[in-house]
Parts: structure tokens; sequence; C-alpha cells
């Protein structure tokens, strides 16, 4: 520990990579973001793979040629905030001069253990000077151990490793389609999914998104795929005939507007899933890995699904998918039946064996401490209308004309990342965050809040 003007911060080291960071936001900066002068002599310290290494200021590649050379020859498919991030440590994001950013984004639920843990980058290099790839075709103990955890965390029978949320919806679609046909032939094959669901970008999981502002451009599309509304039972058992296979459903809407379905609902679906002997499958991309304050959202909800994929915060930085499948589903899915070049790479699961490993009771109860703290704060700032999702996955309606997008730049310009969903806005910090980081981002929110509510206080009720 120690203190930079007055404040106390945490310095932490990795010594495997003789790596410091400080971790400090800085309220008395117009911006809300600390940026250090630089050290005597004009020199930065900086970190690399193996070792310390010195940038003198004037060869920083600056957050200007960075955005420029992004913007020259990447793809223009994502609408990226104007900002570069270079390092990171914690809940703390850092750019190439040094500004800093407490990120309640997680990389897309993605960093769930934040940037850069101790333990998951030492297993992961660990494991990247050992072996770093060998295709399906022969056996490595990372991927064992992390299928046995997670079979063994879920109550589920085998786990299918893949390299993305997508890729792990496609190959829990091929498996429900596959069971169909193993015990009722070919024709058998509709999977119903939920209105305003998301469920991927590859051209099946976007057919199977419920959501027509993404089935523009791309046909033709998939056959194959239903939609009902979220929470109408009627329309659903209405829509199930002799075609159907399965029914596929986010039990947190993620993309959709961060809306958690009705567990009276779920358990009517798993019933009616039963008795029409329909594979159920939870996409559990974002709910999953203790985003909602258990492993699986599914405990929430007391529901046992045939199938359920995870990818995201599963792999705590590195990509990863999975498809977990209970007896009767694995059973059909032999040799041939499906197939990745990297899934299952030992790598990544090295670093997934860390994040599985580190949630623990303690851990979990820690996830829904911050829940409550963080929505019991969010419920008494400006503007705030309504609270959505479960846990560490939180939407946040507005008051009148309060946009989530402007709300999104006005915490960034404050040092504060954070996230949208339709008119939402939306929050997904890292699971590791403490009452202090809780703390940080409320008061950050509510002087964006107070600001925005002064200037439409007439739009609160």
């Amino acid at each position: 520990m120690r203190s930079i003007d007055g404040e106390v911060v945490q310095r932490k080291r990795c010594p495997s990579y003789n790596l410091s960071v400080s971790l400090k936001l800085d309220s008395h900066s117009p911006s809300g973001v600390y940026t250090p002068p630089p050290p005597a002599g004009g020199v930065f310290p900086g970190r690399g793979a193996f070792g310390t290494e010195e940038r003198e200021v004037s060869k920083l590649m600056d957050s200007e040629k960075v955005i420029k050379r992004d913007n020259d020859y990447v793809l223009h498919t994502y609408n990226r905030n104007p900002i570069a991030l270079e390092k990171g440590h914690g809940l703390y994001a850092e750019g190439p001069e040094g500004q800093k950013y407490l990120d309640f984004t997680s990389g897309i639920g993605v960093n769930s253990l934040g940037y850069c843990d101790v333990d998951w980058a030492e297993a992961v290099s660990e494991q990247a000077h050992k072996l770093q790839h060998t295709s399906n075709l022969y056996y490595t103990a990372p991927c064992g151990k992390l299928a046995k955890k997670l079979c063994k965390r879920t109550g589920m029978s085998k786990v299918f490793f893949g390299n993305s949320g997508a890729e792990a919806n496609e190959g829990a679609i091929k498996a429900a389609r596959k069971y169909s046909f193993d015990h009722y032939g070919k024709g058998r094959d509709v999977v119903i999914t939920l209105v305003n669901s998301f469920h991927g970008r590859t051209i099946a999981t976007l057919t199977a998104t419920g959501q027509e502002v993404f089935h523009n451009y791309f046909g033709p599309f998939n056959e194959g795929f239903q939609y009902v509304p979220a929470g109408d039972l009627e329309a659903l058992t209405e829509l199930v005939d002799r075609h159907t296979c399965a029914v596929m459903l986010e039990l947190v809407q993620g993309e959709g507007g961060v809306v958690a379905l009705e567990p009276e609902y779920v358990q009517a679906v798993r019933k009616l899933c039963d008795d029409r002997d329909l594979i159920l499958i939870v996409d559990e991309v974002q709910t999953g890995v203790g985003r909602t304050g258990t492993f699986l959202c599914c405990e929430h909800y007391n529901l046992k699904p045939d199938v359920v994929t995870l990818a995201k915060g599963l792999g705590g930085g590195l990509p990863i998918g999975a498809v977990l499948m209970n007896e009767k589903v694995a059973a059909g899915m032999g040799a041939g039946t499906h197939g990745s070049t990297f899934g299952s790479n030992p790598v990544v699961c090295a670093g997934a064996n860390v994040v599985v490993d580190r949630m623990d009771n303690g851990f979990l109860a820690n996830v829904n401490e911050r829940a409550v703290q963080l929505r019991t704060g969010l419920a008494k700032l400006p503007m705030v209308k309504s609270l959505s999702g479960i846990g560490l996955m939180v939407g946040i309606e507005f008051f009148g004309d309060v946009r989530a997008a402007d709300v999104l730049a006005a915490c960034r310009e404050k040092g504060l990342l954070v996230l949208t969903a339709k008119t939402r806005l939306r929050l997904l910090p890292p699971l590791t965050l403490t009452a202090h980081d809780v703390e940080k981002a409320l008061t950050i929110l509510n002087e964006v809040l107070s600001e925005m509510a002064q200037k439409s206080p007439e739009e609160q009720a």
C-alpha cells in the first residue's frame, strides 16, 4: 500500500513478469481520471511479456495513432468508443498516455477476474511455454480438467469446447437436432426462440436471434427457427407441433435489454419440453460463470436444462465456448458429429481452470453482496426509473429524455466505462469488484445523472 496525493492506493506486482500497476481515480482532475506526471528524465516504465522496458515519452504509441491505424485497416463493423486501451489490472484499464478508467464492462462480460489477474496470467503463460496447441486429435490435461470441473459443477454429463458463444449455440442447435433425428427421424428440426433474444452472429445463430434488426442484409436465412414473445406460454404451446425439436432461451435477455424471465414461465417451459420430449437449451453465454451470483443462472430458477451454453466469462479473457449436455443428448453426439480445430485449446483451458477454481462460495458471496450494494445505490440516483437483470448483470432504465448512450459518453469522460442494451444502460463489472469500486462507480454515475437532471428536472416523477 502507498499514498498518492493523500489517497491510498494498492500497488500489486506480478513476479513472473516484473509488472506493477498503480490503481487510482483522481477526483480532483476535471475528467475524474488520474494522469501521472512524467518521472525525472521524461521516461515512463513500460511492461512487456518478458520483463520491463523503458519507453521515451516521445516514442509512446499515442491514442491518436492507435485509432487512426485501426480505422485505416480494420473493417468498420464496430462503433468503438473513441479511446485506446493499452494495459490494465483489476478493474482499471489504462490508455497510452496514462489515462485510467474504472471498467464496469469487463469486455462485455468476459474479464470475470478483471484485467490480468496474477494467477490467471501465470497459468496461461506457463501453459503457453509448455504446449500451445495440438488440435483435438490428441488428449491434453487442461481440457479434461476443465471438462470434469464443469460437469461436476453443473450436473451435466459431457461438454464440447469451441471458441465463442455463437459457436457454443451452434453446437447446442446441432445436438438438439441430432437427438430429435435419432429418436423421431427426419423433419423434426424446428427450434423455437424468444422475441428479443440474441444468440450470436453466425448465420444460424443470427437466425435464432429473435430481433428483426439483426435479420437485415444477410438473407436467405436458415429454415427451422420460429419465435414467440417471452413470457407468453400460450403462444409457445400453440407453436409447438410435430416439427419442433427444441426451445432455446436466455434466462436474462442481455442484448434484448437485460430483461429476466419470470420463474413461473421458465418452469412451465421446462414442463412443456418434458411433455413433448423437446430439448430445452439455455443460453448462458452472458449469464453463466458467476455473473448472476450463482455459477449458472439456472440455479436461480431451480432449472435443469438439457443443454446449456457458456462462453464470455469462462475464459477470463481468452476465447472459449462450451456446450454442456445431459446424458440423453450427449449419447447421440459421437465421433464426427461435431468438431473444432481450436476448441479445447490447452492455453485457453488453463486460464478457464483458474476462473472456475476461483468460483467458490466465498467468491460468489462477494458477487451477491456487491450486487446488492450496487443496486441499492443505483436505485437512489437521480433520473433512474427502474433496474433489471440479476446479480452483477444490471440494466438501468431512465426517466424522460435521458439517453443511455449519452450517459455512457459522459461516464467515459469522467473515467467510468459502461455499456448499453437497447434503451438501457448496462453494467457488467468484473466479478472481483470491491465495495470501494462500487462506491467509485456510483459517485461518477451520480455526478453524470445529477447534471442531466438539472437540465430536465421536470422529467423525473
